[in-house]
């Protein structure tokens, strides 16, 4: 792997913004995307535009090992000025350089170095850091049926992989209530704005319920953005609050949604609308048990630091990877920190790094668990488990909630 051409793939990437919701920029992105994993994969992509969001998709024959990444950011257009790209002293800066453009670079020259292609797909979305809410049926359908998937998420603290997620629920709950004069008669009005503050409360005491935490194995229930009323001087008619809920199961996932339907108003005249629910379904640790221990063992033949997995309270889209069945290791891409934040970085030394072990866990699924992964002979095909022989030389840990994760 030569960390020039990565560099100089990585700028392209970067100098090109893709906000999330600017479907014009993502567009703009894709055509980047797309010119540079036709250089090194030798083929064009699919070009796929749905509800105006565009991803790109190759696939080379039958899919048994799915590479996965997205080129949207969380930046507006224009960031560029107050972040610029920049690599100084082995670090590169700049916005969405390690959620998750260095990631892609990375993906990019792993596959382009196997021997052959049979048997890849490789699918970068433009809708990640939204949900998915476009692309994650493509991605169900993908990874359902494939043996593996390797997702170019940013690392965790200290290059860590990602060896489960919590699940994600979002919820918008809306007051409707009745408008009036605040000063001439506020008691013909049902107040929009004091009704929320109750099911705020209420919201909260939900996380009270469950034991709201941001701990490995806890559930949270999080009450964000509120907004209510249009004007000082007239009495709300409308008001609403954004509810973010990370759980360690679907049992846990189903138990808020059950209690965020049963909220009822308090205010006379007033009525509540819940939108929203699952979002994503936990990413279980048994999912990438198996590929994580075959990583393990191909870092350590490498010659690579020992590798950690950590549970994190994130989300991406190897959530939906590993819930439609597909054995799936996170966590492959970056390594730096500051992911949704000025301070976002990469640590550039390690981007081949990473690129050669992805290349060797590919490898070793597409040829049946036969290659690319020390001692030989092991397969990950259709078992979430650890393969045979594999004993647990790795080290899992359970982490802080990533900063990294768009969700």
């Amino acid at each position: 792997m030569n960390l020039d051409a990565m560099l100089a793939d990585l700028e392209d990437l970067v100098l090109c913004e893709s906000y999330s919701s600017d479907h014009e920029a993502v567009a703009r992105s894709a055509r980047v995307v797309a010119a540079q994993g036709r250089r090194l994969l030798g083929a064009d992509p699919e070009i796929l535009v749905i509800d105006g969001v565009t991803h790109l998709l190759w696939s080379f024959g039958a899919p048994r090992v799915l590479l996965l990444g997205h080129h949207d950011t969380v930046w507006p257009v224009g960031t560029l000025r107050e972040h610029p790209w920049s690599v100084a002293d082995g670090v590169a800066r700049g916005p969405g350089v390690f959620d998750m453009k260095a990631g892609l670079v990375q993906l990019f020259h792993a596959a382009a170095s196997l021997p052959s292609p049979d048997g890849l797909s490789v699918l970068v979305v433009g809708d990640e850091e939204l949900g998915s809410p476009t692309s994650r049926p493509l991605i169900e359908s993908i990874a359902a049926r494939c043996a593996a998937a390797f997702v170019l998420e940013a690392s965790a603290d200290g290059g860590a992989l990602k060896t489960a997620r919590k699940g994600i629920s979002r919820y918008e709950l809306i007051v409707h209530g009745r408008a009036a004069h605040a000063g001439l008669e506020p008691e013909l009005g049902a107040n929009a704005a004091v009704e929320l503050a109750h099911q705020v409360l209420a919201v909260a005491a939900i996380g009270d319920q469950v034991g709201s935490s941001s701990r490995a194995g806890a559930t949270s229930v999080t009450p964000t953005m509120l907004a209510a009323g249009t004007s000082t001087n007239t009495v709300p008619a409308r008001a609403r609050v954004a509810v973010d809920v990370r759980v360690p199961d679907q049992a846990a996932q189903r138990r808020v949604d059950e209690l965020m339907r049963a909220l009822t108003p308090r205010t006379p005249g007033v009525r509540l609308e819940l939108r929203g629910g699952p979002n994503r379904p936990p990413l279980d640790p048994a999912a990438s048990a198996g590929l994580f221990e075959v990583a393990v063992r191909t870092a350590r033949e490498l010659g690579m630091a020992p590798l950690r997995g950590v549970t994190v309270g994130g989300g991406s889209d190897g959530n939906f990877t590993a819930g439609a069945g597909c054995p799936t290791l996170d966590g492959l891409g970056a390594v730096g920190g500051g992911a949704h934040a000025a301070g976002e970085h990469v640590v550039v030394a390690e981007m081949p790094v990473r690129a050669r072990l992805v290349a060797a866990l590919t490898a070793y699924v597409l040829t049946g668990g036969t290659a690319g992964a020390p001692g030989g002979g092991d397969t990950v095909d259709g078992d979430p488990g650890p393969p045979p022989g594999l004993a647990g030389t790795g080290h899992v840990e359970t982490g802080r909630p990533e900063a990294g994760d768009s969700a």
